[in-house]
């Protein structure tokens, strides 16, 4: 499992995780990588940290440190269960695929942790734009479907 950040112009860091993430392994990250990332993506301070709502996202221990910390940065609250409307989606999807196709297959998985960091190093500026530039066809096609399942 890893954890990332990215934005509109550029990767932050990714970060492996050795184990299944809990409130408390999620509590771990986010004072040891969130600010240095944050920093990297959107050095004017103007950056917005958006995360999926997961049970580890959402739990009484991340709430509350992101609350203790909401003057360091601002967090998007994002509904809860809308992995279409997060492009982390997109990007991990991007990640698989690249691992897929790459001409020598993962044997380890040291080796599978190399070749993630090389392709979330390759992805490009252009994609994640296209990206964050979607998301009003996003919302709009979530809202014709009154919160159930979009095509994305």
């Amino acid at each position: 499992m890893v954890w990332g950040v990215c934005s509109w112009r550029d990767m932050g860091l990714l970060i492996r995780l050795e184990t299944t993430l809990t409130g408390d392994r999620y509590l771990s990250i986010l004072p040891d990588h969130l600010h240095s990332s944050m920093s990297i993506v959107h050095s004017d301070g103007l950056g917005q940290f958006q995360q999926y709502n997961a049970r580890p996202h959402a739990s009484r221990v991340a709430t509350k440190w992101l609350q203790e910390h909401s003057s360091d940065f601002r967090h998007f609250h994002w509904p809860p269960k809308s992995p279409e409307m997060n492009i982390i989606e997109d990007i991990r999807d991007a990640l698989l695929h690249a691992v897929e196709n790459r001409s020598a297959p993962t044997r380890t998985l040291l080796n599978l942790w190399t070749v993630l960091k090389d392709e979330w190093c390759e992805l490009r500026p252009r994609y994640l734009q296209t990206l964050v530039e979607s998301m009003p066809h996003r919302v709009a096609a979530l809202l014709c479907v009154r919160r159930g399942p979009t095509r994305y």
